[in-house]
């Protein structure tokens, strides 16, 4: 996290870069790795030099041993049971805990990691499996779908379990020891605390979900603790909104709510698409994700499904690559499967297996303090985090047996910070075409091997990509899917394999190709039959009608610097433009200024002042990106303007579906358009998770307020 220079006009993006703009890079946040040119056998090859590690876990990543485990492929998390609602329409239900347990995420022979995973907790129905990235929750279009949460995070004698990571509890967060009158806010302090070490609080949002009814969404604020035995009683057991929350889905559902849960209703009526679901607790979901507990959650069928896809050459339906894994199967390392979820994150370890993540801001930008109180600065939070190894379902640097046909793969950043530039270039041969993006299929298929996108595939933390990956041309033998994003902040432009000049705003040093530089290795062996499937070339998706007309509302992206220290941030916030230009931040707290009406269609204007790339993501609709345009930030009068003569940038084609996470790059307006349909109170945000927890998330609201909805007091976002 970088601000501008005060004063200093943005420029304009490269004319024609698919990857836009460029990156500031922290002095000391990446790790100086180089490709050299060398000659063997009289050709020029690429040639590794070891990088330094980023900081960071005492593991060192390049003792790690890579592609010596094989990807685990996520199941289908089992039902508890189907039934009808009170309308007679059909549902089906899941009861998921999350729990702490332990899983080999490093290679066999390195310890085991403890984590927190998401599973089924009915022992009639299936096998007790909790793992992370923890089962696929499969949902059918028009069919309800009814989620009993469990906050499962006790020991074996029912006492609570502490965080496995650092907690600042000096940010606006959840804080259950304010009580109820100081839940939901910033603790009153007369000097720096420690680390929060009592009862976690957890509420689950489905990342995707359109659609869905408030009460359900995982508002920060409904957060709960686990039914343990010994919490203090006078902590807050539940956030300010619950109590609203579990009376309105009684009303609505007849789901009565018990200590410890929280039950969900999902309408799936939106696109087929590709969700996931993870926690959204407030102040802490940078470290609560990052514990481990997030799944798929992949709805299927409807209008816009898989069978609404025709072949071009022929007009009939075409054939995807597959199958996926089905309900009731067992999970398997490989498995048959030709259509596979991946997530990759990335992660740092200790030697004895343990997560490391940083409890302390010195690791940063080395601010030594004094912290809050004395100053504006939290004493743990960090801006980012970019861990030293990156990790796919699960397992550092797995590796996958495919054969020359062609597969499916349904892509997720689930890094905290990390910008992800995937770069099948390594892997001759291949053939790769974008379907579709968050929130269903693209209105035509994307190369991305071809000349535009140069086989790169950006993706920014919880964006998703459906992509067709064509083997039927590459050799067999191993073959690498690299990451050419940095391991920093990232601002758009084009990733360079040593340090660029440091006025040179278009390029960024990519990262370290020894360690965070490698994602999967695919073994590729023969075909062992035809492949029938519709070559990606060739797929007829289903069309895409746009939005128009609609209200414009102009909204700003902002960095807060430190009163005290040089350079230093101290939150990240989102707030609005006015008329004449000058922006006005709001913190989390401050009243709701986002208020369409129900069935409005509106505009989005998201004025990025600061100097890094952010993803945002609007809960409960999918929207429309219409472009892109430069604008000239002055931060010493706190204005933004569109830059006089410049023109509109069109979406990228990986774009041009519906979305419901998008990247906000620096200098520029990202416009948005999308329809609000259902009533409530939502929330809109920066998905880099730690700018999510110090304030760069706001609430929003549909309608009118709701009677008995909580007022102002009780630190929670106002009316």
């Amino acid at each position: 996290m970088r601000s501008e220079r005060e004063g200093a006009p943005a420029t304009a993006p490269t004319p024609g870069a698919t990857l836009s703009r460029r990156t500031v890079l922290r002095a000391g946040g990446a790790g100086m790795g180089l490709f050299l040119l060398g000659a063997v056998g009289g050709r020029a090859v690429a040639v590794e030099v070891p990088a330094a590690a980023l900081p960071g876990g005492t593991l060192d990543p390049a003792r790690i041993p890579k592609y010596v485990t094989p990807l685990a492929v996520p199941p289908v998390m089992p039902r508890s049971g189907r039934g009808t609602d009170r309308a007679g329409e059909k549902v089906d239900h899941y009861v998921i805990a999350v729990r702490q347990v332990r899983q080999q995420i490093l290679p066999a022979g390195l310890p085991a990691t403890t984590v927190w995973a998401y599973g089924p907790v009915d022992p009639g129905n299936a096998p007790d499996v909790h793992h992370t990235p923890s089962p696929t929750i499969e949902a059918r279009h028009g069919r309800r779908v009814r989620v009993t949460w469990v906050n499962d995070l006790v020991d074996d004698a029912g006492g609570h379990l502490p965080h496995l990571l650092p907690v600042d509890p000096t940010l606006h967060w959840a804080n259950p020891p304010g009580g109820t009158a100081g839940r939901d806010s910033p603790p009153v302090l007369t000097a720096t605390p420690p680390a929060y070490d009592g009862p976690v609080p957890m509420v689950t949002h489905v990342h995707g979900a359109v659609g869905v009814g408030d009460e359900s969404d995982g508002y920060a604020e409904a957060w709960y603790l686990p039914d343990a035995d010994d919490i203090d009683p006078a902590y807050a057991r539940e956030g300010t909104w619950y109590a609203f929350f579990a009376e309105k889905a009684q009303a609505l559902q007849g789901s009565g709510w018990s200590p410890g849960t929280a039950t969900f209703e999902y309408p799936n009526t939106q696109r087929a698409s590709t969700l996931w679901y993870h926690d959204h607790t407030l102040g802490m979901a940078r470290v609560n994700v990052y514990a481990g507990p997030a799944g798929f959650y992949l709805v299927r069928g409807g209008p816009d499904g898989d069978r609404a896809v025709r072949d071009s050459r022929t007009g009939r339906r075409a054939v995807l690559p597959g199958p996926a894994p089905g309900r009731g199967d067992r999970r398997s390392a490989t498995g048959p499967y030709r259509e596979i979820p991946l997530v990759v994150q990335d992660r740092s370890f200790n030697t004895d297996g343990s997560l490391f993540y940083p409890d302390t801001r010195r690791f940063f930008d080395q601010v030594p303090g004094p912290y809050v109180p004395h100053s504006d600065v939290p004493p743990i939070w960090n801006p980012e985090f970019f861990g030293s190894t990156l990790v796919v379902n699960g397992r550092t640097w797995p590796y996958l047996d495919v054969e020359q046909r062609r597969y499916r793969f349904r892509l997720l950043n689930g890094c905290n910070s990390r910008f992800l530039i995937l770069d099948f270039s390594a892997v001759p041969g291949a053939s790769v075409w974008q379907i579709g993006s968050e929130a269903g299929f693209l209105p035509r298929p994307v190369e991305i091997t071809g000349a535009r996108n140069r086989s790169r595939l950006l993706l920014g933390p919880a964006e998703r990509a459906d992509v067709i990956l064509d083997l039927t041309g590459v050799p067999v033998g191993h073959h690498v899917l690299r990451n050419v994003g940095p391991d920093a902040p990232f601002g758009g432009g084009e990733p360079v394999p040593e340090p660029p000049d440091e006025d040179d705003d278009a390029r960024f040093l990519a990262a370290d190709p020894g360690t965070t530089g490698q994602v999967l290795q695919l073994r590729v062996t023969p075909a062992r039959g035809p492949d029938r499937t519709t070559p990606p070339q060739f797929l007829a998706l289903p069309p895409i009608a746009p939005l128009t007309g609609g209200a414009v509302r102009r909204l700003a992206l902002v960095e807060r610097m430190s009163g005290r220290f040089e350079d230093a941030p101290s939150a990240a916030l989102l707030g609005r433009v006015e008329e004449d230009g000058h922006w006005v931040a709001h913190d989390v707290t401050d009243p709701v200024t986002e208020n369409p009406g129900v069935g409005s269609t509106e505009t989005w204007e998201l004025y990025n002042t600061t100097g890094d790339a952010h993803p945002i993501h609007v809960h409960a609709v999918a929207f429309q990106v219409l472009g892109r345009q430069p604008v000239v930030v002055d931060e010493g009068r706190r204005t933004v303007v569109v830059a006089s003569g410049s023109q509109v940038r069109p979406p990228e084609p990986g774009e041009e579906g519906w979305k419901e996470t998008v990247i906000a790059y620096p200098g520029e307006v990202t416009r948005l358009r999308m329809r609000f349909t259902v009533p409530g109170q939502f929330v809109w945000h920066c998905p880099i998770l730690e700018h999510e927890d110090n304030q760069m998330m706001r609430p929003y609201r549909v309608g009118p307020p709701q009677e008995g909805q909580p007022g102002h007091g009780g630190g929670h976002p106002g009316h």
